[in-house]
Order: C-alpha cells, then sequence, then structure tokens
C-alpha cells in the first residue's frame, strides 16, 4: 500500500488510526471514497446499513472491511457497530466520513495532523466558512444547532452537523450513546463536552452540488433539535444547585436511563419541547436568585460572560424562526423574495465565545 506522505505512514502505524463509513445506498461513489480513503491509513471499515443497491459489494471489492447490516437502521447504529469493530480490531482512533462523496479523502491527512498535536481530542470538519457552497435552508439550520450545542458541549463548536471527524475510541467508550440516526452525532458532541473533552474543528470543503444526501431536513433537524431541548433540564438542574460544575455528563446519569426506554425517551423529548419556554425563564431566575447563596452555580453560562440573557432570548425566539420560515415560504409563492431569517439567525444566534463580553 501506497501512503501520500511518510509521516502519515508513521501516525498511522503508531496511532492505529482506521477510516469508519457508514454507508446506505451509495454504490455510484463507495469505491473511489474507499480508495482515496486507503492511500492514508491501513484499514477501512465500511458498516452497509441495509442498502439495497450493492453498496457494500462495492466497498468489498475495494478493499475495505464491511458489515453487513440487514435492514436499514440509520447512521448512529451504523457508527456504533464500526466503533465496536474498531475497538476490536486494535484501533485507537477513527476517522469517520460519509460514503456519498460529500468528505474529500484527500482532506485525511489535515485530520491526522490536527489529531497528532492533540491526540485526547475529538476532531471536526468544518464547512461553516464556505456559506456559499451550502444550501440555504441548511446552512441556518448548522448555525442555530452549533448554538445549543455548543452550549451543552461547554465550548464553541464551528460545525457541529459535519460527520467528517477523528474519534479518539477511549473517549467514546466512555460514554453510552443512547440515541439513533443522525442526531447520534450530536450526542457525542455533547456528552464529550459534558465530560470536559476538547473538540476542534479543521476546516474542510463543503460539498453539495449533485450528491444526493440522504439526511432529512425536517424530520432530522426536528429530532436532533429534540434531544437538545432534552439534555438542557437536567444539565442546568445540576449547574443551577452544585457551584463550579460545568461538566454534568456521566455515565448511568438520569437522561441515559430514561433513554434506555424508548417510549419513555420520546415521553421526555416531548415534555422538555413543551415545557422549554418555562423552563427557560426558571433557569434564569435561578441564574440570578440562587447566586446569592451559592455563587458559581451555572458555572459553564458565567464562564462566557455573557450573562443569561441572550441564551433566554434565543430559547424564546426558536418558535418566531418557524413563523419566519414560513411566511417567508407563503411570500416566495407569489414572487417575494425575503431572507429576513438569514439576519435573524445571525443576530439572535451568535458566537458567544468570541464577543467581548459585558459585565453582568
Amino acid at each position: 500500500m501506497t501512503y501520500a506522505n511518510p509521516l502519515l505512514e508513521k501516525a498511522v502505524l503508531e496511532d492505529k488510526i482506521c477510516v469508519i463509513i457508514p454507508a446506505y445506498n451509495v454504490a455510484d461513489t463507495i469505491a473511489e471514497v474507499v480508495k482515496g480513503a486507503f492511500r492514508f491509513t491501513e484499514m477501512v471499515m465500511v458498516a452497509d446499513d441495509g442498502s439495497g443497491d450493492g453498496s457494500g459489494e462495492k466497498a468489498l471489492s475495494a478493499g475495505a472491511k464491511v458489515i453487513f447490516i440487514n435492514r436499514n437502521q440509520g447512521k448512529g447504529n451504523a457508527l456504533k457497530l464500526l466503533f465496536k469493530e474498531a475497538a476490536k480490531q486494535g484501533f485507537t482512533t477513527v476517522i469517520s466520513m460519509d460514503g456519498d462523496g460529500q468528505h474529500n479523502p484527500d482532506e485525511i491527512p489535515r485530520l491526522i495532523d490536527a489529531h497528532r498535536k492533540n491526540p485526547d481530542n475529538i476532531i471536526v470538519g468544518s464547512r461553516m466558512h464556505s456559506r456559499e457552497n451550502i444550501p440555504r435552508a441548511r446552512y441556518n439550520s448548522m448555525h442555530v444547532a452549533r448554538f445549543f450545542i455548543s452550549l451543552a458541549a461547554n465550548q464553541f463548536i464551528e460545525d457541529t452537523q459535519c460527520g467528517y471527524r477523528v474519534y479518539p475510541l477511549a473517549l467514546i467508550q466512555r460514554m453510552v450513546l443512547t440515541q439513533e440516526k443522525y442526531v447520534t452525532e450530536s450526542e457525542i458532541l455533547i456528552k464529550a463536552g459534558d465530560m470536559g473533552a476538547a473538540i476542534e474543528f479543521v476546516r474542510i470543503g463543503a460539498i453539495y452540488g449533485e450528491i444526493r444526501s440522504h439526511f432529512r431536513p425536517v424530520l432530522d433537524v426536528t429530532a436532533i433539535t429534540a434531544y437538545i431541548i432534552s439534555y438542557f433540564p437536567l444539565k442546568f438542574f445540576t449547574e443551577a444547585v452544585v457551584p463550579g460544575k460545568p461538566y454534568t455528563y456521566t455515565t448511568g446519569n438520569l437522561r441515559d436511563r430514561i433513554a434506555r426506554h424508548p417510549l419513555l425517551d420520546n415521553l421526555y423529548k416531548v415534555i422538555t419541547a413543551v415545557i422549554g419556554v418555562p423552563m427557560t425563564v426558571i433557569c434564569l431566575v435561578a441564574y440570578h436568585g440562587l447566586a446569592v447563596l451559592l455563587g458559581d452555580n451555572f458555572s459553564s453560562i458565567r464562564k462566557l460572560g455573557h450573562g443569561y440573557y441572550k441564551i433566554t432570548l434565543a430559547a424564546l425566539l426558536l418558535p418566531l424562526i418557524l413563523v419566519i420560515i414560513i411566511v417567508e415560504k407563503l411570500l416566495g409563492y407569489i414572487g417575494i423574495k425575503s431572507r429576513f431569517v438569514d439576519g435573524f439567525i445571525l443576530k439572535f444566534y451568535p458566537h458567544l465565545w468570541d464577543v467581548n463580553p459585558s459585565s453582568e
């Protein structure tokens, strides 16, 4: 096998890095993706998630180790199987990428380089700098998602929805992954950050064009949003009553126990979504009221230096975003183009980590 860079060959062999690819009906692209990945790693593993177009066979012929899943169960399930298999094979680190061509294998060296500098960190590819190459609705949903996921993860993550990532398996093994489909990738970032792990980003190209993604903008965004909202009550309750505790995730916590039961998990998500607005207001009161008695409560928020008002406002305005989007679509039907929602999102869902904080 040949490698594009001899330094990368050493890195791969020392760090035991392999590439993992969840694949579903990507027969047209998977072979080239696998071959491209093999230029930089000694092992490529593919999970064929019940494809009906021979994707697994194409990956196998390209040299990948393939896990065949009988029926389509979603990206999250495929990732979990690949994590387990990679660890079983003795790998310590995996690079996850998509099989549909949205992730350029030639960018693997940049991810490996970032990993070598900080081997304990999760590395995430970021496309947010290439706004002109990302469909408008997708970019807006990514912008809002990163605001709330970054809050839950206690750090700014430039692109929370990109699946091109480096995962240290020791970190993955410290968390219980309870969610499925595209929600799993958000769950990993939230739990890793809420354990105190660092998440950094490497800017990559944004490839869309004619590529057909299996991501469902309405259903999958709703599922991700529901999980994010359901994560905050227990996190912020803990932060409210325990001073100096920004990292609240531990395996076996109440949120994970609820998630063991699908019906209970879905009910909990519905309840937290319904009470989301009043809960946000209660947290605002607790942020200021309990501080008199406890001091450094809500420490993950206090370290930002902005107070809780911007977060409260962002949560309260979420329903308004949906209304604006609906109005813009209706205006579009009669020939009136509006991009008001773009500026609205930029204003009310800011990057809280790079603005000079005002005193509370």
